[in-house]
Protein backbone atom coordinates (compact mmCIF):
# COMPACT_ATOMS: atom_id res chain seq x y z
CA UNK A 1 0.00 0.00 0.00
CA UNK A 2 3.00 2.38 0.55
CA UNK A 3 3.95 2.45 -3.25
CA UNK A 4 0.59 2.63 -4.19
CA UNK A 5 0.23 5.64 -1.67
CA UNK A 6 3.33 7.42 -3.00
CA UNK A 7 2.76 7.19 -6.77
CA UNK A 8 -1.27 8.10 -6.08
CA UNK A 9 0.14 11.01 -4.44
CA UNK A 10 2.50 12.25 -7.28
CA UNK A 11 -0.38 11.48 -9.52
CA UNK A 12 -2.81 13.62 -7.72
CA UNK A 13 -0.15 16.71 -7.01
CA UNK A 14 0.60 16.65 -10.74
CA UNK A 15 -3.08 16.87 -11.35
CA UNK A 16 -3.32 19.85 -9.51
CA UNK A 17 -1.10 21.01 -11.68
CA UNK A 18 -3.13 20.34 -14.45
CA UNK A 19 -5.73 22.00 -13.13
CA UNK A 20 -3.51 25.55 -12.52
CA UNK A 21 -2.32 25.34 -16.07
CA UNK A 22 -6.05 24.46 -18.23
CA UNK A 23 -6.70 28.15 -17.00
CA UNK A 24 -3.55 29.57 -19.89
CA UNK A 25 -4.40 26.73 -22.30
CA UNK A 26 -4.72 28.31 -26.25
CA UNK A 27 -5.62 25.09 -28.18
CA UNK A 28 -9.14 23.52 -27.81
CA UNK A 29 -7.87 20.15 -28.52
CA UNK A 30 -5.28 20.81 -25.46
CA UNK A 31 -8.08 21.93 -23.57
CA UNK A 32 -10.09 19.08 -24.03
CA UNK A 33 -7.64 16.34 -23.62
CA UNK A 34 -6.78 18.35 -20.10
CA UNK A 35 -10.33 18.66 -19.17
CA UNK A 36 -10.67 14.56 -19.33
CA UNK A 37 -6.88 14.30 -17.39
CA UNK A 38 -8.75 16.87 -14.67
CA UNK A 39 -11.64 14.02 -14.67
CA UNK A 40 -9.39 11.16 -14.30
CA UNK A 41 -7.80 13.06 -11.47
CA UNK A 42 -10.61 14.27 -9.88
CA UNK A 43 -11.67 10.54 -9.68
CA UNK A 44 -8.73 9.04 -8.71
CA UNK A 45 -8.63 11.50 -5.80
CA UNK A 46 -11.66 10.65 -4.49
CA UNK A 47 -10.43 7.15 -4.42
CA UNK A 48 -7.35 7.61 -3.37
CA UNK A 49 -8.56 10.14 -0.65
CA UNK A 50 -11.11 6.86 0.97
CA UNK A 51 -8.38 4.52 0.36
CA UNK A 52 -5.56 7.18 2.10
CA UNK A 53 -8.34 7.31 5.01
CA UNK A 54 -8.27 10.92 3.96
CA UNK A 55 -12.03 11.15 3.48
CA UNK A 56 -14.48 8.38 4.56
CA UNK A 57 -15.05 4.86 2.89
CA UNK A 58 -18.66 5.34 1.07
CA UNK A 59 -19.67 2.50 -1.39
CA UNK A 60 -21.95 4.39 -3.55
CA UNK A 61 -19.41 7.37 -4.10
CA UNK A 62 -16.82 4.82 -5.01
CA UNK A 63 -18.62 3.40 -7.73
CA UNK A 64 -19.65 6.53 -9.02
CA UNK A 65 -15.51 6.90 -8.91
CA UNK A 66 -15.11 4.27 -10.29
CA UNK A 67 -17.11 4.39 -13.21
CA UNK A 68 -16.47 8.29 -14.20
CA UNK A 69 -12.74 6.95 -14.01
CA UNK A 70 -13.16 4.03 -16.14
CA UNK A 71 -15.45 6.07 -18.68
CA UNK A 72 -13.17 8.83 -18.55
CA UNK A 73 -10.08 6.35 -19.38
CA UNK A 74 -11.70 4.86 -21.99
CA UNK A 75 -11.80 8.43 -24.04
CA UNK A 76 -7.89 8.97 -23.65
CA UNK A 77 -6.94 7.41 -27.17
CA UNK A 78 -9.61 9.36 -28.84
CA UNK A 79 -9.20 12.72 -27.24
CA UNK A 80 -4.82 12.60 -28.15
CA UNK A 81 -5.79 11.08 -31.84
CA UNK A 82 -4.89 14.48 -32.85
CA UNK A 83 -1.48 15.73 -32.23
CA UNK A 84 -1.75 19.61 -30.93
CA UNK A 85 0.33 21.33 -28.74
CA UNK A 86 0.05 24.38 -26.29
CA UNK A 87 2.46 25.56 -23.79
CA UNK A 88 0.77 25.05 -21.21
CA UNK A 89 0.34 21.07 -22.55
CA UNK A 90 2.52 18.47 -20.91
CA UNK A 91 1.80 15.94 -23.48
CA UNK A 92 5.31 14.37 -25.22
CA UNK A 93 5.50 14.25 -28.56
CA UNK A 94 6.55 10.45 -27.91
CA UNK A 95 2.16 9.91 -28.02
CA UNK A 96 1.96 10.19 -31.41
CA UNK A 97 5.72 8.48 -32.12
CA UNK A 98 4.00 5.55 -30.20
CA UNK A 99 0.76 5.93 -30.45
CA UNK A 100 0.27 2.02 -30.30
CA UNK A 101 2.27 2.08 -26.57
CA UNK A 102 0.34 5.18 -25.67
CA UNK A 103 -3.15 3.34 -26.41
CA UNK A 104 -2.04 0.33 -24.59
CA UNK A 105 -1.24 2.51 -21.69
CA UNK A 106 -4.27 4.06 -21.44
CA UNK A 107 -5.87 1.07 -21.98
CA UNK A 108 -4.28 -0.27 -19.16
CA UNK A 109 -5.73 2.58 -16.67
CA UNK A 110 -9.33 1.50 -17.93
CA UNK A 111 -8.61 -1.98 -17.17
CA UNK A 112 -7.47 -1.56 -13.71
CA UNK A 113 -10.61 1.11 -12.88
CA UNK A 114 -12.84 -1.13 -14.15
CA UNK A 115 -11.63 -3.93 -11.91
CA UNK A 116 -11.37 -2.23 -8.90
CA UNK A 117 -13.41 -3.65 -6.16
CA UNK A 118 -15.16 -0.65 -4.54
CA UNK A 119 -17.27 -2.77 -2.06
CA UNK A 120 -15.08 -1.98 0.69
CA UNK A 121 -12.38 -0.19 2.58
CA UNK A 122 -9.85 -3.15 2.13
CA UNK A 123 -10.80 -3.98 -1.57
CA UNK A 124 -10.64 -0.33 -2.58
CA UNK A 125 -7.39 0.20 -0.78
CA UNK A 126 -6.00 -3.66 -2.19
CA UNK A 127 -6.58 -2.60 -5.88
CA UNK A 128 -5.37 1.82 -5.74
CA UNK A 129 -1.77 -0.18 -6.60
CA UNK A 130 -3.02 -1.02 -9.73
CA UNK A 131 -4.51 2.39 -10.58
CA UNK A 132 -1.82 4.36 -9.49
CA UNK A 133 0.30 2.06 -11.51
CA UNK A 134 -0.80 2.81 -14.57
CA UNK A 135 -0.98 6.33 -13.90
CA UNK A 136 2.69 6.32 -13.33
CA UNK A 137 3.23 4.15 -16.02
CA UNK A 138 1.96 6.41 -18.59
CA UNK A 139 3.24 9.38 -17.09
CA UNK A 140 7.10 7.86 -17.32
CA UNK A 141 6.55 7.63 -20.89
CA UNK A 142 4.37 10.12 -22.25
CA UNK A 143 3.76 12.67 -19.82
CA UNK A 144 6.50 15.95 -19.71
CA UNK A 145 7.47 16.93 -16.43
CA UNK A 146 7.32 20.78 -16.12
Amino acid sequence: MRFAAKALIASLTLTAGIALAKEGVQDPTVKIRMDLMGTVGQNTKILGDMAGDKAPFDAAAAEAAKTALAAAAAQIPAVFETEADDPVSEARPEIWMNTEGFVEKAKGLETAAGAIDVSSLASLQAGMGAIAGACKACHSDFRAKK
